[in-house]
């Protein structure tokens, strides 16, 4: 029996708070969104804001440009205080991403004048930063991703003047299939001329064998240290062509055993691949993160 998108839905919550999300009932629009970020904002870095405050800091860090999002998302910013005192402000633990709070809200509708209802959405400290998008199993994922695009291109979605700017992945699934991939500018972000939609990722594992069904994609995926690691350590920001980039998952587990080999001093090594299949990238990531 084919199960319905709501029934996937419910399905999906449940799993994620199985691995300790909180599922946030009360957040269904603008307002409540905004209301437990400013919950999370002031806890992390232990200020309390006047409600004058608290709307210039969120027109200060909402955009309709998805890279300097992402780029905020990351840094330690500033903001000015009212009585003119400096406040040194992240949106998130960046030191430690494992040491947020993780959160899951659904059938989230930012605007009231139009019929944008977003399935399911992770917030790590308030800030939204996964959107999956749901069909049931006779439909293609590739639906979802038309419908993600076609949100974005209309003018009252909520990509570009409220908090959902900081959406840095996409899912879509229809339970049996699953892929992923990077919220970009419009440029990097549609169909090419052979109406395919790139680059989008299935995830896989040490073996290669790919894992497709939606429960088995959450367990190995969206467990919160993971998704959190994932997000501050394997995505990468190209400044040149201000672009976001996922890793792909051998690029990952390539990363993480040269470090490995380091941290244990096991000797000098090389890394050989094919032409095009992200040797300079790993490397470059495996730099960073041993600097």
């Amino acid at each position: 029996m084919s199960l319905k998108e709501n029934q996937i839905e419910e399905s999906l919550i449940n799993k994620l708070t199985d691995l300790k999300y909180t599922w946030r009932r009360d957040i269904r629009d603008r307002e409540t969104l905004e209301a437990n970020f400013r919950k999370h904002f002031q806890a992390l870095n232990r200020v309390n804001l006047t409600d004058s405050e608290f709307a210039r800091l969120r027109d200060q860090i909402v955009t309709a440009d998805v890279f300097s999002a992402a780029q905020t998302l990351r840094e330690r910013n500033y903001f000015q205080r009212e009585d003119g005192t400096p406040l040194h402000y992240t949106l998130v633990n960046i030191k430690d991403w494992c040491k947020n709070e993780f959160e899951v809200i659904n059938q989230l509708r930012i605007n009231t004048d139009c019929h944008h209802r977003y399935d399911v959405i992770m917030l790590i400290n308030g800030i939204p930063v996964v959107q999956i998008e749901l069909k049931t199993l006779f439909r293609t994922p590739r639906r979802a991703m038309e419908q993600i695009v076609a949100y974005k291109n209309d003018q009252s979605n909520g990509y570009t003047n409220t908090l959902m700017c900081f959406i840095q992945l996409f899912i879509v699934s229809n339970r049996t299939d699953t892929f992923y991939f990077a919220n970009n500018r419009n440029r990097h972000f549609n169909f090419n001329a052979d109406e395919r939609f790139l680059p989008v990722y299935r995830l896989a594992g040490k073996d290669n064998k790919k894992i497709n069904n939606l429960d088995d994609f959450t367990d190995r995926f969206l467990a919160k240290c993971t998704l959190g690691e994932l997000i501050g350590r394997y995505m990468v920001l190209v400044t040149g062509e201000q672009k976001l980039m996922i890793m792909r998952p051998y690029q990952i587990y390539a990363v993480k055993a040269i470090v490995d080999c380091i941290h244990q001093n096991r000797g000098n090594g090389y890394i050989w691949h094919t032409t095009g299949s992200g040797k300079t990238l790993t490397s470059f990531k495996a730099s960073i993160l041993l600097k």
